[in-house]
């Protein structure tokens, strides 16, 4: 059944993370293969940061969100992208190498398995109703990955109008997303920059 990855205790607020050290290869490979086999249902997100942040410090989780953002503005799955970017920000070329081809091995063997199956006994009954549960336990996990997130990531008051304001145009207006990110980056930015100089 599809889970979310159970959570490291929260950082005490206001007190940077400590980011380890960068790690090698092997290791990249070896969390990123663990991760493409237990991220069942979806969720990919929660997974990966779940290891890359809380369990291991890689990563800041500022520095995550960031890379998130850019996982999904730029084309292509946001689970790889995300892989590539962390990958890439702690080893390189060759770290998102290794993250990459970690997280995909036996997702890509599964899936050719259970495609091949599936093509004979998608007509059984309940097979359809099975495969909505399914998605709708990745999507719960992706709305229960987000609230948390939400918690450690949105610390501005004008952080959390911003996210709000994205949900309610892109979620509910339809406006699309490369529209509404091509006004939210550089406002983002604005407002991230004249709060810095009021702060200082």
């Amino acid at each position: 059944m599809a889970r979310l990855p159970p959570l490291a205790p929260d950082v005490t607020p206001g007190v940077a993370p400590v980011v380890a050290a960068a790690p090698a290869l092997r290791d990249i490979a070896w969390v990123f293969l663990s991760i493409g086999m237990q991220s069942f249902g979806g969720g990919m997100t929660a997974w990966i940061r779940r290891d890359v942040v809380q369990r291991r410090g890689w990563m800041s989780e500022q520095t995550f969100v960031g890379g998130l953002a850019l996982a999904q503005i730029t084309p292509g799955a946001n689970g790889v992208n995300l892989a590539v970017f962390v990958g890439t920000t702690l080893r390189g070329r060759l770290g998102a190498l290794a993250a990459l081809s970690g997280m995909l091995l036996v997702p890509v063997i599964a899936v050719l398995a259970l495609g091949a199956a599936f093509t004979h006994v998608r007509d059984v009954p309940g097979v359809e109703s099975a495969m909505a549960g399914l998605g709708a336990a990745a999507i719960g996990m992706n709305v229960a990955n987000g609230l948390r997130m939400t918690r450690r990531g949105i610390r501005k008051p004008w952080a959390a109008v911003l996210m709000l304001a994205i949900v309610a145009a892109v979620g509910i207006a339809g406006v699309s997303l490369l529209l509404a990110l091509a006004v939210a980056i550089p406002l983002a930015l604005w407002l991230a920059g004249r709060a810095e100089g009021v702060g200082s």
